[in-house]
């Protein structure tokens, strides 16, 4: 089970406190919410380390995100929900495109 969200870089608004789940296309909708538990900060192998057992990738994907990085980011998943109906994404974001890594809405 996953229980971790993998990033190259992490939001600095310390208030933030749910994350939107977006899925790419060929869904491109937001698909459902978590709540923001730990942030860990690490090496990315410290990371592999420290989430393995509830990452929810491969060790090789993981390696292949974070190739040549010397920090990588996990965002512990709280309560997660998925919803009964996928939110069209320029519902929530005008012009409806989505963002690289994140963004606050």
């Amino acid at each position: 089970e996953k229980k971790y969200e993998f990033r190259k870089s992490i939001f600095k608004n310390k208030n933030v406190d749910t994350v939107l789940i977006y899925a790419t296309m060929p869904i491109g909708k937001v698909v459902g919410e978590f709540e923001v538990g730990d942030i860990l900060a690490l090496s990315p192998s410290e990371l592999w380390d420290k989430t393995k057992r509830h990452a929810g990738i491969t060790r090789a994907f993981f390696n292949d995100y974070f190739h040549q990085r010397d920090k990588a980011f996990a965002i512990s998943v709280k309560s997660p929900i998925r919803y009964s109906y996928p939110i069209d994404l320029n519902e929530i974001v005008p012009g409806g495109s989505a963002p690289q890594s994140f963004r606050y809405v």
